[in-house]
């Protein structure tokens, strides 16, 4: 079973599909989910449920968990699973109560990292789970940190719903969005706006691109909890997972989440990486480490003078030879038969 938070964009969900994806035939994944875009999990496949997120609750955060740890008990009550895997920076009390009420036989925690420095130290120790799984960054290798269990802890290498042979190419994917194939597109896709108003930002890049002869494609966030006033001529995009479809478009300009960096690797699109600083993980040391691996600029985009001198960047980088390279993104898989081995062996035990 697999629990994923609702963070401010679909990385837990994403992480959560990528695992589930990698064990179709082993095993039969089953999703208790906080994102409220729970029909994706169902559009791929998969059962799921859905919670409330403690961020969209009207409960106090003590009766949230308190709520959290009976509904959850009582999925655990009826699936049974051999295994419940926690995607997200903190485990919550609801969710460990209900684990220990119902003697959930293994317990593997999916923690990112790469936070900032002042981020604040979780109060649940490694060892309550028995596996920790690190989803890396760009060029991270396979790596055992520590052995002994419980707490075996592992860092994969970047995490990807999509392997590359299921991305579609430029012609395809144009045709799939019904977007012109001789067309000039450049892609937004700036976050949800839930923890900033990029609203700003997302016109002035519009103005700049279109200057430049490019058709404008936004893509709305299943998870927004409000759309961001667009000009006219703007072409709305709501399609998951986004890589899929990103070779469709001459540029891009997005956040610097995690699923966004490693996507940029994926399609190898030219892209200018505007990092949000409002959330926890430290999206400007990602934006550019991803630069090193692929046409990236990084720029925070709050001024005229910054947007257009960083498009015209982007522009010159778009004609300039491709200086991309192809790190491991395979860590879904790796992560995949982590926890298959570690329920084998626990059965076995």
């Amino acid at each position: 079973m697999f629990f994923n938070i609702n963070g401010s964009g679909l990385g837990h969900l994403s992480r959560c599909l990528a695992y589930a994806r990698q064990m179709q035939g082993r095993a039969r994944p089953v999703f208790f989910s906080l994102a409220s875009a729970v029909e994706i999990i169902h559009e791929m496949g998969f059962e799921a449920d859905y919670f409330v997120s403690e961020f969209w609750s009207r409960s106090h955060i003590n009766a949230w968990n308190h709520e959290l740890a009976i509904r959850f008990g009582l999925m655990l009550e009826e699936v049974r699973p051999h295994a419940v895997l926690f995607d997200g920076t903190w485990p919550f009390h609801g969710f460990m109560d209900a684990c220990d009420t119902r003697k959930v036989p293994v317990r593997v925690w999916s923690n990112r990292g790469l936070h900032k420095t002042d981020f604040a130290p979780v109060p649940v120790p490694e060892s309550a789970f028995d596996l920790v799984i690190r989803p890396g960054e760009i060029g991270t290798e396979f790596t055992v940190e520590r052995e002994q269990r419980p707490g075996r802890k592992v860092t994969t290498p970047p995490v990807t719903m999509l392997s590359q042979g299921e991305l579609l190419n430029r012609d395809e994917a144009r045709e799939s969005l019904g977007l012109k194939h001789d067309g000039r597109y450049v892609l937004l896709s700036l976050g949800p706006g839930n923890l900033k108003d990029v609203g700003d930002i997302a016109r002035g890049l519009i103005e700049v691109f279109r200057d430049r002869g490019f058709d404008i494609v936004w893509a709305r966030a299943p998870i927004s909890v409000r759309d961001i006033p667009l000009p006219e001529n703007v072409i709305p995009l709501s399609v998951f997972p986004l890589v899929r479809y990103m070779r469709a478009f001459d540029a891009f300009a997005g956040a610097a989440g995690y699923n966004t960096c490693c996507e940029i690797i994926q399609s190898g699109v030219p892209s200018l990486l505007v990092p949000n600083t409002m959330v926890a993980d430290d999206q400007v040391r990602r934006a550019e480490m991803t630069a090193g691996y692929a046409p990236v600029v990084v720029s925070p985009c709050e001024t005229r003078d910054q947007r257009h001198e960083m498009v015209e960047n982007l522009l010159a980088l778009g004609k300039s030879p491709s200086q991309s390279r192809n790190p491991d993104l395979d860590g879904a898989g790796q992560a995949a038969d982590e926890i298959l081995a570690l329920v084998t062996a626990k059965a076995r035990a």
